[in-house]
């Protein structure tokens, strides 16, 4: 399955989004993507790095724009998952929600580990964020989540292969120690789960997070230049469990399974 994620520079402008997503769904259509995966808040800009203030979104505007994507999705028989600003009633969700492949609403996934500006922005989710597509169990993580492996450790739990985790880490300077650590967390979190880890990250400042793709052995399969706006394409197959990922799949699970004894 062709997998692809588009990063670009995300903004307050909704409109200039819009074009950004339609741009990278239109490059991803030729490329055979299957399943397009995009940065946080990447329909609205994050707040208040790219974004003044929630109360600053039209939302009748943003609905009229995912409209043309779900159309897109359809048209092009693509899963495509948007980061964005979910409101519900009073409340706002830091969320990815995934459209299908025929222009559906499949569901969401709502920001948990919440710190900083999402604490003054939004609530917490409680969704585990898995989801099935073409049979491969897929799972989605935000930002914040990538520096706590207990996030990751639900979705080996729930036997996901494929995990993207879109960001908005980015700074007004350039910050390479922050940016090597940020990508270390990533390779840790596809070794120790025995998964490929792919993220995406807003390219409207210096980035401090990759976006690329990570095999379950931490090999670097891909990395987009930094800062610039840029589709990267990966064609995932399962993986083989070799000898030295089932020693890791089978002590991980022994000690999920005697954690979950002794309480």
């Amino acid at each position: 399955m062709n997998i692809g994620v588009f990063q670009f520079k995300g903004s307050g402008n909704l409109k200039q989004n819009h074009d950004a997503i339609l741009r990278g769904i239109s490059d991803a259509s030729k490329a055979d993507v299957r399943l397009l995966v995009f940065q946080e808040c990447a329909t609205t800009g994050y707040p208040p790095v790219e974004l003044s203030s929630i109360d600053a979104i039209d939302f009748n505007q943003l609905e009229m724009y995912d409209s043309v994507i779900r159309n897109l999705a359809e048209k092009h028989n693509m899963f495509i998952a948007l980061g964005t600003i979910r409101k519900d009633e009073s409340v706002t969700f830091n969320s990815i929600k995934l459209i299908g492949p025929k222009g559906e609403d499949i569901g969401y996934y709502d920001k948990r580990a919440l710190w900083g500006w999402d604490t003054e922005n939004f609530e917490e989710g409680n969704t585990p964020g898995v989801f099935e597509i073409d049979g491969l169990r897929i799972g989605f993580r935000i930002c914040f989540e990538v520096r706590f492996p207990e996030f990751f450790r639900e979705l080996f739990e729930s036997n996901v292969q494929l995990v993207f985790v879109s960001f908005c880490d980015v700074s007004e300077v350039e910050l390479k120690t922050r940016y090597d650590v940020i990508k270390s967390h990533l390779i840790t979190r596809a070794v120790e789960n025995v998964m490929t880890v792919v993220s995406v990250n807003s390219a409207s400042h210096y980035q401090t997070a990759p976006t690329a793709v990570f095999s379950p052995d931490g090999d670097v399969i891909d990395e987009a230049n930094i800062n610039e706006e840029q589709l990267i394409v990966y064609n995932f197959e399962q993986p083989e469990i070799s000898f030295g990922r089932k020693g890791r799949i089978e002590i991980s699970s022994k000690l999920l399974n005697e954690n979950a004894s002794r309480t």
